[in-house]
This record gives structure tokens, C-alpha cells and sequence, in this order.
């Protein structure tokens, strides 16, 4: 039986990086590990380590992403939650079994990790994407 094995990262949707880290960096004195273009997700992603787990800075690079209607509709904010699982596949098939709606039926593939999302509809309202790490 698949499990999750940690919170990966929690993901902030901004329409601006540096405002934002006004806030996680300046305010709170947390440090960014790394800005990174991705444009499977059509977004630049600022990655925020804390402890085990990060906080993930997301703007869109494009204007028809679900990220960008996120922030055209809620001016930005907490986008969804990840959590790490040890087996993507497994946890998907045990999902679907319990009738949970699924985004993503299959992981989407990426350098070094597999990646899927769950409908909102089946969390309470909250976006959840699962991690598998495969490097």
C-alpha cells in the first residue's frame, strides 16, 4: 500500500516575484535555493526551503494557464498542497479504487520526479498534487 511520506512543498500562485518576496524573504527572513523556468507548467517557480519541505513561488509565464486564472480570480494565494508519496502509481490506483476524482489518472513524467493532481472537488476545496521523487 502506498504512502505519503512528507509535506513536499505548499504552492503560493503570485502575479509578482519580487513582491512577494518582500514578504518570504525580507519579512520573514527566509532564503530562496533557487528561481526555475518551467515550461511544462508554463510558470517560473521560486523555491523557498523550509525544514523538510518548501515554499514554492509560482507566476505564470502565460496568461491561459490554470495558475493565471487562479490569480485573475483570487488576486493570488496558497495554489495547492504536495505531498510526497513513496510509490505515484500505487497511490493513484488506490484513489481511483475510493471513487476520489483525479486530475491526472497517470503521473506526469519530469526530470528527477513524477507528478499528479487531485481534483478539488474531491479534497474539501484544496488542490493536491502528489510527488513521487525519482532520482
Amino acid at each position: 500500500m502506498a504512502k505519503i511520506t512528507k509535506i513536499n512543498h505548499i504552492a503560493i500562485a503570485v502575479p509578482d516575484v519580487d513582491a512577494a518576496l518582500a514578504f518570504w524573504q525580507d519579512a520573514l527572513g527566509l532564503t530562496v535555493d533557487h528561481i526555475e523556468d518551467v515550461p511544462s507548467q508554463q510558470a517560473t517557480v521560486v523555491f523557498i526551503p523550509v525544514g523538510d519541505s518548501e515554499v514554492e513561488l509560482v507566476k505564470p509565464t502565460s496568461g491561459d494557464t490554470g495558475v493565471a486564472r487562479f490569480i485573475a480570480e483570487r488576486g493570488g494565494g496558497m495554489h495547492h498542497l504536495c505531498f510526497e508519496v513513496d510509490n505515484i502509481e500505487e497511490m493513484l490506483a488506490q484513489l481511483k479504487e475510493k471513487g476520489i476524482r483525479l486530475i491526472n489518472e497517470s503521473p506526469l513524467e519530469l526530470p528527477g520526479r513524477k507528478m499528479a493532481f487531485i481534483h478539488p472537488k474531491s479534497t474539501g476545496g484544496v488542490l493536491v498534487e502528489l510527488y513521487q521523487i525519482t532520482r
